[in-house]
Order: C-alpha cells, then sequence, then structure tokens
C-alpha cells in the first residue's frame, strides 16, 4: 500500500520544502497525508476541471505547482473559487499538495526541465542559494570512525557537485573525565581519560539535520557524543533559482525565437530590440524572473527566457542581451509530466497521470 505520506515524503526528499521562498506556501494543503493513495493527478494549477478529473478517477491527491492558497484565509465559507474549491476537495476526501519555489530552486526541477527541453549543455544555477547547506564536526574514538562515517553517508551527507562521501577526518586526543552517575563506553568515574580519536568533518544539506543527528548518535559509541554544527555562507551549485546553459550550435536571433515558439507552443513571444546578434550561451527562469535579469546580465548571456516580464523590464538589457517572454504558463508547462516521470520511477505500480486540462488563464487573439 503506497500512503499519501509516502508519495509527499519522496516529493520532498526531491524538493525540500527548506528551499522555498519566504513568501512560499508549499506542501500539504489540505488532506490527510496518512490515507492510503488510490492515485494522483499533477498539474500546474488547482482548477475545478483539475479536482474534478481527481473526482471522476476515484484519485485522492492532486499535485499542483502552483499554491492555491498564497494569503492567509479568514474562514472557508465558500465565497470564492479557491475557497469552493478547498471545500469540495476536504467534501471528496481529496488531498492537495503544492510542490513550488522549492521545485523551482533544485537544478533537476523545474528549470532543469526546461533546460531539457531546449537540449543546453553545461547547465548550472543562474542564482544560487545561501545557507542551504551546514557542516558536522563530531569526535570519535579511531576504531568507530568508518562505521561512523558510512552512516552519515548513507544519512545524505558528504556530496559536493558530482562528487558524494566527501570528508576530512584527522587524529588527534581527546580527554573527558565522567562524573558521578556517568556510564562512559571509555574509562572510569573520576579520573581523567584520554583517548585517540578522529575528527570528521562533513557537509550536509540543512534540511537533513535531523535525520544527521539521528545517525550520528545511533552509530557512536559514546553515552555523550562531542560535536559541532557550522553554518556555511558557500553557494552549491544544485540548488538556486534558474538555469543558464549552452546551446549545442549558434543560432541566429530568430531562429532562437522560432525554436522557443515551436518548442514551448506559444502563442507570441514578447522581446526586446537588440542588434541581431548570434545565440549560445541562454539563461532561463521559469515563471515570473524578472528578479534574474541582472544576474543574466552578468554572466554575459547571449539571452534570457522567461515570463510574467513587465513594459520597463525590457529596457533593462541596454541591447546587451536578448530577453524573450515566453508567457508564466508556457515555460512552466512541462513540470506537470516532470512530477509524473518522478513518480513513475519511483513508485511504477502508483497511478499518477499529468491533467487533461490545459490550466492557462490567459488566451491570445491571433
Amino acid at each position: 500500500m503506497i500512503s499519501i505520506a509516502d508519495i509527499i515524503n519522496f516529493l520532498e526528499t526531491k524538493a525540500p520544502l527548506a528551499l522555498q521562498e519566504s513568501y512560499d506556501n508549499a506542501g500539504l494543503v489540505c488532506g490527510n497525508r496518512m490515507l492510503a493513495c488510490s492515485g494522483a493527478i499533477a498539474a500546474l494549477d488547482f482548477t475545478e476541471e483539475v479536482l474534478e478529473e481527481a473526482i471522476e478517477k476515484k484519485f485522492n491527491l492532486v499535485i499542483v505547482h502552483h499554491p492555491p492558497i498564497f494569503k492567509p484565509l479568514k474562514s472557508l465559507e465558500p465565497r470564492d473559487a479557491i475557497t469552493r474549491l478547498l471545500l469540495k476537495a476536504i467534501k471528496h476526501e481529496i488531498a492537495v499538495y503544492a510542490i513550488h519555489t522549492n521545485l523551482d530552486n533544485v537544478i533537476w526541477g523545474v528549470n532543469g526541465e526546461i533546460a531539457r527541453r531546449m537540449e543546453l549543455q553545461q547547465v548550472r544555477v543562474l542564482s544560487s542559494l545561501q545557507h542551504t547547506h551546514q557542516k558536522l564536526a563530531v569526535f570519535v574514538p579511531l576504531d568507530h570512525a568508518k562505521k561512523l562515517s558510512d552512516a552519515l553517508f548513507e544519512a545524505g551527507a558528504g556530496t559536493i557537485g558530482n562528487y558524494s562521501e566527501c570528508s576530512f577526518i584527522s587524529e588527534g586526543t581527546g580527554s573527558f573525565k565522567p562524573l558521578k552517575g556517568a556510564q562512559p563506553f571509555i574509562g572510569e568515574e573520576g579520573t581523567r581519560e584520554k583517548v585517540l580519536e578522529a575528527k570528521i568533518e562533513v557537509i550536509f544539506p540543512v534540511h537533513l539535520q535531523t535525520k544527521m543527528l539521528a545517525a550520528m548518535h545511533e552509530n557512536h559509541p559514546y553515552e555523550v557524543v562531542a560535536y559541532d554544527i557550522l553554518h556555511l555562507e558557500n553557494k552549491f551549485s544544485s540548488f538556486g533559482a534558474g538555469i543558464v546553459g549552452e546551446l549545442k550550435e549558434p543560432m541566429k536571433m530568430q531562429d532562437f525565437l522560432s525554436l522557443l515558439k515551436q518548442r514551448f507552443q506559444t502563442g507570441t513571444i514578447r522581446h526586446n530590440s537588440v542588434p541581431e546578434k548570434s545565440i549560445q550561451k541562454v539563461a532561463i527562469c521559469g515563471g515570473s524572473g524578472k528578479q534574474l535579469i541582472n544576474n543574466a546580465l552578468s554572466l554575459k548571456v547571449d539571452a534570457y527566457v522567461t515570463g510574467d516580464l513587465t513594459y520597463h523590464d525590457f529596457f533593462l538589457p541596454e541591447g546587451k542581451m536578448l530577453l524573450a517572454d515566453i508567457g508564466h504558463f508556457e515555460s512552466e508547462q512541462f513540470t506537470s509530466e516532470l512530477l509524473v516521470e518522478m513518480l513513475n520511477e519511483k513508485f511504477p505500480t502508483f497511478a499518477v497521470l499529468k491533467t487533461a486540462h490545459k490550466t492557462n488563464p490567459v488566451n491570445y487573439f491571433l
């Protein structure tokens, strides 16, 4: 039996809630996570059509990118579309889960899927997040160092870029004196003891701290473990907003715009005025990406692709790069397929479907 909690726990290992922006409301919006999951619908938005689809298929989970609740609700009186939909979901015992900026802020998430669709190479995060990792330094008897290191790696420590099981181990002499009531692994009450110890240093994502400390305590021989947790200012390449990469071959600007129109099936592309140039280095940000225009400029990309740009935003590049607005929905439309692929790979016998409905509220008169 696969529970709703099983689905949520997996999604949060791929896109931890700790990575969501401060304004966001990702996570379980409504529903009982302990229920067995009869199936899931994945969609960009929570709409009447999507909810009806779940009801018709007897699925009790809807996974959306955009959270239906952004601002606090003072009541659940059915005064607007959101409260009516939530009440209807609750009535039918359908859980609603939102995976939003936390999925934006992992390199394999929303922007990684866009990069894949554009066949970008040598991809990296456009604007790295800070404070995503910590360092654990723990002291352990030498003959227990391997066991403890293995346990910390198993819990998720020690990954830097494309390398895993990264650590630094130094040796030295530790001292301690067991006091009355202590039950020391080594030594006797009232006597100072000196022991050859290893200091193990590993980094880990902040959202794994509870898991990391549990693994440390379970695999450490001492009654009281001596350890430090240090906050890091380092930026890590897997976490952050947007992506920058390169096309396989340079393209003429008009050909690049045509490629965008075809790949993202958009009715129109708004772009700035820029001298004809060759496009190869490209930055992207799904959804609303105006806040990263200067990041893209600082990396001297040839083009920056995003959505929700305003009139004045198009002046900012000053002709130094192509700025293309392909639309909010259009830039994120493949997120549903990404979620389906991830869940099918993890739970091959579980029924998860991309919604059959297009939830884009914007239409184009051509």
